[in-house]
């Protein structure tokens, strides 16, 4: 059986290997390659450590022509399985929140920050599969994925979910919590970002009520802006 082959990595400085470069740079298709290019472009995605342990790639889903961008971390343990964001728990609760705040679901674009599943597992547990936060290297290293996201699908508004798709967008300075529910600049689009926490932090809420309407209300500065 003929061995597959992967694109080489690109150069790192001086005194590091090319193994050591976490990047999916590589990986993107050439010329002008729509959603469904990039997505089995991304299935093959070797740019950092985490495709090792993860079941697969799990790309971003929904309209190339979609309104609305929504930006979380990463898959979690249901998204790695079956191979789409926003399936598990968070999902639904995203769903919700979407419908509640006046955004059609089916008028939106979902993705994540990190396309693969990072996690340990936990003996004590049940030998569960514990996420674990993407380190900004690896974020990073997908970052290309999501640049090439935003240019197919050009949406009239990005809404972040979370810490780490908010530093993935906007940089290293972000704070969700002293920037959601407000409209902010990015490059050349305006104000066009509205961040919020992600839906996974509604599940984890001593007040999960609290929060769900605090999500809820972030979106609609979204609904608010495309109006």
């Amino acid at each position: 059986m003929a061995r597959r082959t992967e694109p080489p990595a690109p150069p790192g400085p001086p005194g590091e290997s090319p193994e050591d470069v976490y990047t999916a740079e590589p990986f993107l298709p050439g010329g002008r390659a729509g959603l469904p290019g990039l997505r089995k472009a991304a299935a093959g995605c070797r740019g950092c450590p985490l495709h090792r342990d993860a079941t697969q790639t799990v790309f971003g889903a929904g309209s190339d022509h979609a309104r609305v961008l929504l930006l979380g971390e990463q898959p979690g343990d249901q998204e790695d399985r079956q191979g789409q964001p926003f399936v598990g728990p968070a999902g639904k609760v995203l769903t919700r929140a979407l419908d509640e705040a006046g955004i059609d679901p089916d008028d939106t674009y979902v993705t994540n920050a990190v396309k693969h599943f990072k996690f340990e597992i936990i003996a004590e547990r049940g030998k569960r599969r514990i996420h674990k936060a993407p380190s900004l290297r690896e974020v990073t290293a997908c970052k290309p994925w999501l640049v090439a996201e935003l240019k197919v699908v050009d949406p009239e508004i990005i809404v972040v979910l979370g810490a780490t798709a908010g530093k993935a967008l906007l940089g290293p300075s972000f704070r969700v919590t002293k920037q959601r529910g407000m409209l902010l600049p990015f490059e050349d689009r305006g104000e066009s970002v509205v961040a919020t926490i992600h839906p996974s932090a509604v599940l984890r809420a001593d007040d999960r009520e609290a929060a769900y309407q605090g999500l809820v209300s972030d979106l609609r500065i979204a609904a608010q802006a495309l109006s």
